[in-house]
This record gives C-alpha cells, structure tokens and sequence, in this order.
C-alpha cells in the first residue's frame, strides 16, 4: 500500500469498537476515550447497544477532534473489530486508507481482500488464554489488551491510562495492578510486531480546560435536586431510568438529615407510567416540587392525566427521553419523534411547554428553568431530552449553580393574603392580565380556597360548570396563558449576518449541525438558527421571515417541528426545507453538509439567475 492510500491525523479520527453486548466491552471502551479526554483532546463516545442483556452486536463510537467537534462525523478512520458476527460489515465499513484492527488467534478469510486498508493483527485470544485460566477473566481482560495495543498503536501517553485504571480502581485497589498488567501485554505485542504502521495518533494537549464529562440523564437528575425537587413517580423504561437512579443517587448524598438519618425525599416506582405521573400530580398540587421521567411509550399512556394537569393548571414536570417509535420501535436507538404527542398530549385542546437540552449542562439548567415554568406557569413542562444525550457520556462546561438563586414558586397565596382578600377569591381568574390565575397549597386556610382545582368543566371560582360560554372563557384564557409562556421559555440562540439562507436545528442536532455549518459556510453565506423552547417566542417567526430559504434539521421521519412551526406560527409550508434523519443514530455532519448541498445544487440549477428562491418540502 503507498502512502497516499494511508490516513494520517493527529487528534482527528473516529475509531470504531465493534464488540458483543454483555461482553464488558463498554468499561474497556470507557477507559480508552476517557483517556483520551485526560491528554486534554476533546472527545466524544457514543455506545451504540441492542435492547438485549447479552449476545448481540454492540458498537462504541469514538471521535477525536482537536477542533473540538462533539457531533458524529460519519465514517471510521479506525475499526477494532472484535465481533465475528459483525467482522465483515465493519471491514467494508472502514475508510479507504482506514486500519483495521482484529483478533489475529485466526487467519482472516479470503474474502476480506481489500487492498486500500492496513490490516492490524493481535492474537487477543492466544494472549488471554495464555494469561488467565477464568473464563470470566479471559473475556473481561482481552478488551483491556485491546486498549493497550491502542494505546500504542496511536502513540499515547501510556501513564494517562494507568492514571485512568488507578484512578477506576481507587476503592478496589487489588484490581490495579492485573488491569495494567493486561494493558502492558497489549502495548508489548504492538510495539513489537506493528511498529510504525499507524499514522494516525493522539497527542496530549490542553484544549479541554475546566470541561467535565457527564451523561444527560445524571445532569437532569441531579438538576431535580438543585430545583427543589423532593417526590419521583416513575415506571422503569429504557432510556430514562438512570435519570431517576441519578436522583436516588444526589438525594442520598445531599438529602438526609445527617442527625436522624431520615430521607428528605420519596422516590415511588409505580405500577405502571399512568399511576407514576399521578404520584407527580398529587404530590405538586400539594406543594412539592415533583417530577417523574419516561420515553415515548410512557408519554403516551401519560397523556389523559397531562391533560388533567393543563386544564386544572397543576404544575408538572417530566422528562422524556426519547426513543425510536412508533410502538416498542427500537429502545435503544435515539430520535427527536415525540414532539408533536408531547406538544398535544391529552384529547381535547392542550399545549404544553417543551425545553430542547442540547448538553448535560442544558439538561441541568433546563431542568431547573423547567420546574420554575412549571410554577410560574401552573402547567406541564416537558424536557425533551434524546437516549443519544441521556446515556451517552459528553464533553460539556461544568455546571455551576448560584447559591443566591430563589425558586420561583408563581402565584400562590398564603394564609395572610387569602385573610387580606376584599374580593372574592376565584381560583381561575385572571387578574393581572397574563392568562396566569393564584393558587393557593392545601390547608393553607381554614376557610377559604375550599376549591383548589377541577378537572372537569369549571368557572373561574372552580365551580362545575357545563355552560359553553363560560367553558370556552377559561380555553381563551388558557391561550393568554401560552402567550406568557412565549415570554418566559428560553430563547432561540440566533446567529445571522444577513444571509438569505438560514439553518435550523435543535437538541442534540446541534453538534453535527455546527460543524457541518463551518463546512458548508466556506462555500455559502449561511445564518443559523438552535431552537430552545416551544412555545416558539417572536425571533424564531421573525428569522423565518428573514429567510428566504430555510433549512431545517430533525431526526424524525415525519419533520415534527416543521409541523409544530407550521401550525404555530401559521408559516407556508414550502419555505422550509426538511433535512431527516430517522435511523436511530445520531445524525452525521457528513449527512447533512451531503443533504443540504444537494438542495442548494438543485436549487441553482431551477435558478441559474440566483433569483429569490422558496424551497419544496423534502
């Protein structure tokens, strides 16, 4: 193979672990990007696994980028494959010029002819069944090998990864030593036999300064602490299950009374996701700050009781973590496709607020923004979160909090204020003019606020009413309501320069979104566009009317916040262009510089005059 067929880097590649699920591979492939992350390079993991306990094929993504691109590139510089139900696949994965790395304990059959790739060969078999007599060991260890053969093979700094496996092992210190050991016996065989064969490399640098690596789901739990959270109802579901683990896990450590070593928390499973999010009715229309988490399904068997919270205004807050739908789907794949059922849930005429996270720091500010909006507002708030975000490991700012910070619980009364009430207290009226009635917490007076909420049809004083007209009062009010919602959500984060095309995208989009961005702005002015809430406030309408060609990135099949802009902000459906992706990995930039180039190539050759243009639906 000459040189010019070989890819060459320093701290910009991909490498692919393809392993069986169950294996123990997903520490071992842990320590290689953590390490990674210890030279000071930004990285990004995603651990790609099936819905099974064990046995079938598992990936781990791992992109090294001194640009600091978090996104998902698309294509493998480098493939471990350690997965003979996959070996073959993953061979014709591989870029030209690519490595491949395999299990050498048998020859590689003759099919595997490719002529552009190096083949990289370790006896990881031999080795570990040379090494240990356990079974248990021989599969746990032969992924440590495999690391330290990288660790060579990409010329890294071997003591960052006995830093890595003495800082693992610190409260099991016995497991130190055998763990570097196996790391030697994989640096050894590749030093000895594959000198000089890779040029790809990972260098130490200091680019990555106060950063923290953290998964959304442990943010979003931990961010439930800081809100003042005390009460989680929820049904196990893959892939929120860790956010209530990470509170269990934050409330066991900051919320027992360190003198009578009683909980300050209650976290119920239930028996099904209908009783979990009644538990987070009850306990918010008692006063705790209350939350439960789920993924599509359980939005679904939710939705009647988020109705009951919308109509008798009972702050709620839930986290979804979505899944590849519809049905069952595919658990452990991501997508953005729950907006348009969280946005409505419930029969009827229903709206509920939606925060976008695009980071664990945003899943923890959002969740504590989102149990404020939930107060403020009376209403469910949703955190529209992905299993790409949750369960993923990512490279983020450290989260901070201000100690200063006052949880805005909204407009409840307490005892003196009912007391000092000239006028009739009505539990639905709108006095101020913001849609937003006062509520007041159980028990709070002996005699007034008889009547705290209603489900069913009701007048502003909470009495049962079935009058149309007074019915259809309180649903305009509702709306007065949303429209002060446009006003307290986040933001959209705009950046323009007055171009006549705009991108948009949201949630995790945004990591392949902004380096595709950079690709694509060498070539075409470009404005761009992250949406962070929904209600949408007036500057996503206004950049929309900006725009004369607008690009806007989902992965979902059927472009739900096209839907959700269309519908909301009465927008011709024709301005929008729809770049979807629905395979249940998280998009590439590759994808989407490829997507959007071929449009904007279409585009020019209908107007070869650079004519204002409005692009068709894709």
């Amino acid at each position: 193979m000459t040189n010019e067929n070989t890819l060459s880097a320093t701290n910009d590649c991909v490498i692919r672990f393809a392993n069986v699920n169950g294996s123990g591979s997903a520490s071992a492939n842990n320590l290689f990007s953590k390490a990674v992350f210890r030279l000071g390079v930004p990285v990004s993991a995603k651990n790609i696994f099936p819905s099974n306990i064990q046995g079938l094929p598992t990936w781990f993504e791992v992109r090294v980028s001194e640009q600091g691109y978090l996104g998902r590139r698309g294509g493998y510089d480098f493939m471990v494959a350690v997965n003979g139900q996959t070996m073959y696949k993953d061979y014709l994965e591989l870029l030209p010029g690519g490595y491949f790395f395999y299990d050498s304990s048998k020859r590689l059959p003759d099919s595997y002819d490719r002529s552009d790739i190096h083949l990289i060969g370790v006896p990881l078999t031999d080795i570990t069944n040379s090494q240990y007599s356990d079974p248990r060991q021989r599969q746990i260890f032969k992924n440590i090998i495999y690391v330290g053969a990288l660790a060579y093979l990409l010329d890294m700094d071997f003591r960052v990864f006995e830093e890595s496996i003495e800082s693992l092992f610190a409260q099991k210190p016995k497991l130190i030593e055998p763990n570097i050991k196996a790391l030697k016996l994989g640096y050894d065989y590749a030093e000895k036999h594959h000198t000089d064969i890779c040029r790809l490399n990972i260098h130490r640098r200091d680019l990555n300064g106060d950063q923290i690596l953290m998964e959304g789901n442990a943010a979003a739990g931990l961010g439930a602490v800081y809100a003042g959270a005390t009460v989680a109802g929820w049904y196990p579901i893959t892939p929120s299950t860790s956010v209530i683990e990470a509170f269990e896990r934050y409330c066991r450590a900051y919320r027992v009374d360190k003198a009578s070593g009683r909980n300050k928390f209650a976290i119920l499973q239930a028996e099904d996701e209908l009783a979990a999010i009644g538990i987070v009715i009850g306990a918010s229309w008692n006063g705790a700050r209350a939350f439960t988490a789920t993924s599509g399904p359980g939005v679904s068997l939710m939705s009647e009781f988020l109705g009951l919270a919308y109509f008798a205004e009972i702050p709620v807050m839930l986290m979804d973590i979505q899944r590849t739908g519809p049905s069952t789907g595919m658990p452990t794949r991501t997508q953005q496709s729950d907006l348009i059922s969280a946005a409505y849930a419930s029969h009827g005429d229903t709206r509920h607020v939606l925060l976008f996270p695009a980071n664990p720091t945003e899943c923890f500010d959002m969740t504590v923004t989102g149990f404020d909006l939930a107060d403020r507002l009376q209403t469910p708030v949703i955190l529209m979160s992905d299993l790409d975000l949750g369960m993923n490991v990512h490279q983020c700012d450290p989260i901070k909090w201000d100690d200063s910070r006052v949880y805005d619980r909204g407009k409840v009364l307490n005892e003196q204020q009912l007391t000092d009430l000239s006028e009739r207290w009505g539990r639905y009226l709108d006095v101020d003019g913001d849609g937003i009635p006062y509520r007041t917490i159980p028990g709070t007076h002996p005699e007034k606020g008889a009547f705290f909420t209603r489900g069913s049809s009701h007048d502003e004083y909470a009495a049962y009413t079935e009058d149309g007209e007074v019915y259809a009062r309180g649903m305009q009010r509702l709306l007065v309501k949303w429209d002060t919602a446009k006003t307290l959500v986040p933001a959209a984060e705009v950046t323009s320069d007055g171009a006549d095309i705009g991108v948009i995208y949201f949630g995790t989009s945004a990591y392949s979104s902004r380096e595709a961005l950079d690709q694509l702005r060498s070539t075409q002015a470009m404005d761009a566009m992250r949406i962070k809430a929904f209600p949408f406030g007036q500057e996503v309408a206004e950049f929309i009317k900006q725009h004369s060609i607008i690009f806007l990135i989902e992965q979902n099949r059927d472009a739900q916040m096209k839907a959700l802009l269309v519908n909301e902000l009465a927008i011709d459906p024709n301005t929008i262009i729809s770049v979807l992706n629905m395979d249940g990995m998280p998009i590439t930039a590759e994808f989407l510089v490829t997507e959007i180039q071929c449009h904007l190539d279409q585009l020019a050759v209908h107007n070869p005059d650079n004519q204002q243009t409005t692009g068709g639906a894709a």
